[in-house]
């Protein structure tokens, strides 16, 4: 399953969006650093109108939606790298997430400590990824240390490797985040076995005041969207207190208050999909009498890698897939017309599953 993990600084409102996402209140929010020490873990339902159409048109005995787990991972502070605050649990944690929601705390109260005394939203994100680069830094040299021995006897995949990680070391002294794309292809495999924190897709997820829900007029957050221009990331602004508030709220009423605000989606909402966008993640469904499901693949991936998702045997036994487009689907209304329309086509082991695909899978084990 995906898993994002939620960092920022002590006291920016992780585990109150965590409480918001997860709908658990499982996090403590407390008014003093370090309050989460384990990471608490929740998963959460990624919405998707499409999912409730095909229910009511396909009526199943059960709607499965997909998921994302969320990691509450404990706040980091200056010399994490080093172990100071609970830096080596925090890196340890890091390490296991897919993408980093950043939480970057844009808004003024006097009565929530800030570790700083006063919100530097860019302070604030540049004290975190300088010690996520200075912990890769680490790891990159006693990688260099360990294949000394074979770069001095000529090997030349340790030569290969040696360049790469004197690159990475001249990237990582800059203490920023960087793209693995920036590596020819023939590096790139030495670059993802050191399992980086850096090279981890980002989000910067800023988190306003109550009265200030799209962050307009508001310096820090026009401060925080430049820096993601420049750094290859994704913005989302959100009030976490308001989504805390929305929790204890029915979902049709929450709705109302948001449209009363001129809001469309929730900020978890927005989030995930930004999530999505992110990790370029594409969903496609299979759809019957017992189930309508929801399942979540990489971008690109062809038919066969698709029904392995689902199981290995699909994968290994693949023949051929029944395709139908969600849109196609939904106009016809069920499967029998979008056969007698021409619209349902069967594709091989090179197609490229769609987002929004309606797929069967035909396969002998």
């Amino acid at each position: 399953m995906l898993q994002a993990g939620i960092v920022g600084l002590p006291n920016v409102g992780k585990s109150t969006l965590f409480n918001a996402l997860t709908a658990s209140g499982k996090a403590e929010a407390a008014n003093y650093p370090f309050c989460t020490i384990e990471p608490n873990r929740g998963i959460v339902i990624v919405p998707d109108e499409r999912l409730d159409e095909l229910a009511k048109l396909v009526n199943p005995r059960e709607t499965v939606p997909t998921a994302i787990e969320f990691c509450d991972i404990a706040g980091l502070v200056k010399g994490a790298s080093k172990g100071e605050g609970l830096g080596n649990r925090f890196l340890a944690n890091i390490r296991e997430v897919d993408a980093i929601i950043h939480i970057v705390r844009c808004f003024i109260d006097d009565n929530i400590v800030h570790v700083s005394a006063t919100p530097d939203p860019i302070s604030d994100i540049e004290i975190i990824n300088l010690e996520l680069a200075l912990a890769d830094l680490a790891t990159v040299e006693k990688r260099k240390e360990r294949i000394l021995k074979s770069v001095k006897a000529r090997d030349k995949e340790a030569i290969l490797e040696d360049k790469v990680l004197n690159k990475l070391i001249e990237i990582l002294n800059h203490g920023k985040p960087f793209s693995i794309d920036i590596f020819e292809k023939d590096e790139v495999n030495f670059v993802k076995n050191l399992h980086l924190l850096t090279v981890k897709p980002v989000i910067y997820l800023i988190n306003v005041s109550e009265q200030n829900i799209t962050g307009e007029d508001n310096p820090m957050v026009d401060k925080v969207r430049e820096y993601a221009k420049t750094h290859n990331a994704e913005v989302t602004v959100i009030s976490a207190q308001l989504e805390s508030e929305l929790v204890s709220l029915g979902q049709e009423e929450a709705k109302e208050y948001l449209q009363d605000l001129g809001i469309q989606d929730t900020g978890a909402e927005k989030m995930i999909k930004k999530v999505y966008g992110l990790l370029q993640l594409r969903t496609f469904f299979t759809a019957g009498e017992k189930e309508v499901k929801a399942w979540t693949i990489q971008s690109g991936t062809k038919a066969p890698q698709a029904a392995g998702t689902i199981h290995t045997d699909f994968e290994k036994g693949f023949i051929r897939a029944e395709v139908t487009g969600y849109h196609d689907f939904v106009d016809c209304g069920s499967y029998a017309a979008a056969r007698e329309k021409g619209v349902t086509r069967l594709e091989g082991k090179e197609y490229v599953i769609q987002d929004g695909d309606i797929v069967h899978f035909r396969f002998a084990v």
